[in-house]
């Protein structure tokens, strides 16, 4: 192996160490995103609900998380480990990608964040959760609108009432 390869990264065929790995092409953002998950929540200054869990519980656990997992694809990567490649029965590698599904997927995540100030948070997240169960195959449209309305329903007041963090109402302001 020249220098020029070994300064670039190549990966070595005498099994030694290469900083261009595709694996540290993932750890690296995962520790990143964990880090601008918990910096976000720095600035969060909103009391505690009766349960003594506050807004910035959940984020702070989740951040917390990324960058363990980080942290530990990053040691696997440094002594040795790599990812497998793909092996499965069911699936076909060389099929192409369902950018139809993607499209429909972004669209409905687009609608759901213009939509929200204006219905808030329980109509448009029946929305978003029975646009997405459809757009992914779901077998029945009526119990993708039922489960839709239940978790969007169950989330809002799991949030507002549960852990007071505000969360728009909409167009049911009044009501709930």
């Amino acid at each position: 192996m020249s220098v020029t390869e070994e300064m670039v990264g190549v990966e070595r065929s005498d099994g030694g160490f290469s900083w261009r790995r595709p694996e540290l092409g993932l750890a690296v953002p995962v520790l990143a995103l964990g880090g601008f998950v918990i910096a976000g929540t720095a600035d969060v200054t909103a009391a505690g609900s009766a349960l003594g869990l506050g807004p910035r519980f959940f984020p702070i656990i989740v951040g917390s998380a990324l960058i363990l997992i980080g942290l530990c694809y990053v040691v696997d990567v440094l002594r040795g480990g790599h990812g497998d490649p793909e092996q499965t029965e069911d699936a076909d590698l060389g099929a192409r990608a369902d950018w139809r599904t993607v499209a429909l997927v972004s669209v409905i995540f687009l609608a759901f964040a213009g939509l929200l100030d204006l219905l808030g948070w329980i109509i448009a997240g029946a929305l978003l959760f029975f646009g997405l169960s459809v757009t992914l195959g779901a077998p029945s449209r009526l119990r993708a609108a039922a489960l839709g309305i239940v978790l969007s329903t169950v989330t809002y007041l799991t949030f507002v009432k549960g852990l007071g963090v505000t969360l728009p109402a909409g167009l049911l302001s009044g009501v709930i």
